[in-house]
């Protein structure tokens, strides 16, 4: 037998091991075995059957608990066996708090204080109330938008979501007393940083870990995070494959849509917002990683996490909230339903690994973006608009860059093939060719007025690919700023012939 979450051998006994049974009273108990070398041999104990009439008085005095003090024989040898029960209150050594997690102690600091102290009053991070912030400081817009939600949900009755924004409150379980929890705060205010910092989503483009391209960060309330976060997702980070079926055009993206949106809310719900840092969105050429500042339950591994598992959120009122809306379900199945998402559109399953400082998910993506015949993502369009488009619409961007030759069924008339505008990152690399242009100019080359936003997006596009590159390249963000294209004899020109 070996030493384990448990049980804890020590050769002889000295008052510092006070702090093992504190760590095993504020966990799940255990025992505490003097005499025993750290291979587990028996060595026995001098003196044993003084420390069986000191100890019991020792632990009392200092940590105010009581434990069982044994001797046990191994082998010839005088052994103590301090067993420690699991106690329903925080336990502390002069004023330390431990806990026995696996096979080594840890000291608990800061937030990993904080929960532990919740956890044994019954309480959770985003049910504590907070006594700065009224109901009427509340987003409208972001309640009007829940109710919207939850009426196409139906998991709330049309008669509750018709109450008053305080009575609609109540109902969720998001008041304590008078007060509103810190779980209203993150999911109706229009500015949760005022009370928890980091509560917000941070995305970067890296072409490897060392060079940052560009990033953004998306703050407000929890609902409009993810959607933000989504739409910024699929429109600027990652790079939709191009298909036909027949007339209609199908982008599929690396990583499936259904599979990120359950892996972001998956870490908007389970986050420890205590950390106070935000989930991290790495986006790489061949891969996503998406890192969330929480962590598994007590004595859960990343396999149990993959396999049939109950629901038990990290944040159980904001997955209230969340399951209201039809965001989410409540039977621990997100890990599978991302899974089934990319083993239907054929991508690589997941890596998931769970560190001190939280938890991460590793999406790498399809060696090649084949196209698909029955495409699993729901961005479909045909490829050619013929009506003419309302003023509205001339003012909207398009929906997407497109940053790689459209692939086009050999059947298709000549004809049709002819009438395909050119596409707007080809366009931007025709006019760089021999030139160096300021964004202003390259606009004032494609008969655009001002810089639009689409533009912007695909000339980091362009920049992500090494097609094109800065003439500052130490100042990206100078006014002097310009751009031309990558050399002929430069290996990345090469490596994209």
């Amino acid at each position: 037998m070996s030493e384990h979450q448990n049980l804890e051998w020590k050769e002889s006994w000295r008052d510092d091991y006070l702090r093992w049974i504190c760590g095993f009273a504020n966990a799940k108990g255990g025992t505490l075995l003097i005499g025993k070398n750290d291979r587990g041999t028996a060595v026995g104990v001098k003196q044993a059957r003084k420390l069986l009439e000191e100890l019991p008085n020792k632990v009392r005095d200092t940590l105010g608990i009581m434990v069982d003090v044994n001797l046990k024989r191994s082998k010839g040898h005088e052994l103590v066996e301090i067993v420690v029960a699991p106690y329903p209150y925080p336990i502390s050594y002069r004023g330390e708090y431990h806990y026995r997690s696996g096979a080594t102690k840890q000291e608990l600091k800061g937030a990993a204080l904080d929960q532990f102290l919740l956890r044994k009053q019954g309480r959770h991070w985003d049910g504590v109330p907070v006594p700065q912030v009224a109901v009427k400081q509340l987003s409208r817009a972001a309640v009007d938008a829940f109710r919207k939600r939850a009426r196409e949900s139906k998991r709330l009755a049309p008669e509750i979501l018709r109450e008053a924004l305080p009575a609609l409150v109540e109902k969720l379980h998001l008041l304590d007393g008078k007060y509103l929890k810190r779980a209203a705060v993150l999911l109706f205010h229009a500015d949760p940083e005022r009370i928890c910092t980091g509560a917000y989503i941070k995305i970067g483009y890296f072409q490897n870990d060392a060079d940052l391209l560009y990033q953004d960060e998306i703050h407000g309330d929890l609902f409009t995070q993810v959607d933000k976060a989504m739409d910024l997702l699929l429109t600027k980070y990652l790079r939709a494959g191009i298909s036909y079926r027949g007339l209609q055009r199908v982008e599929t993206f690396p990583v499936p849509e259904e599979a990120l949106r359950e892996a972001l809310l998956n870490a908007v719900i389970h986050k420890d917002y205590g950390s106070n840092t935000p989930i991290q969105i790495s986006v790489y050429p061949d891969r996503l990683m998406l890192w969330n500042p929480g962590e598994l339950p007590d004595t859960w591994t990343v396999e149990r996490l993959k396999r049939k598992h109950p629901s038990q959120p990290f944040n159980p009122d904001t997955a209230n909230a969340f399951f209201r809306a039809g965001m989410i379900e409540s039977w621990g199945r997100g890990i599978e339903r991302i899974f089934q998402a990319c083993r239907r559109s054929g991508s690589p399953l997941p890596e998931f690994r769970s560190e001190q400082s939280g938890l991460w998910a590793d999406f790498g993506y399809a060696k090649a973006m084949a196209p698909v015949e029955t495409p699993v993502q729901t961005r479909v369009r045909t490829p050619v608009e013929t009506r003419a488009k309302t003023p509205v619409e001339m003012t909207r961007p398009e929906s997407r860059p497109e940053s790689r030759p459209e692939s086009r069924p050999e059947s298709r008339p000549e004809s049709q093939l002819e009438s395909q505008p050119e596409s707007l990152d080809a366009r931007i690399i025709k006019l760089l060719a021999g030139q160096v242009l300021s964004k202003g100019e390259i606009a004032s080359g494609l008969g655009q007025k001002g810089v639009p936003g689409q533009l912007k997006k695909v000339i980091l596009q362009l920049l992500a690919q090494r097609r094109i590159e800065f003439t500052i390249p130490d100042k990206p963000n100078s006014r002097l700023q310009k751009y031309r294209l990558v050399p002929e004899s430069s290996p990345h020109a090469k490596a994209l012939r």
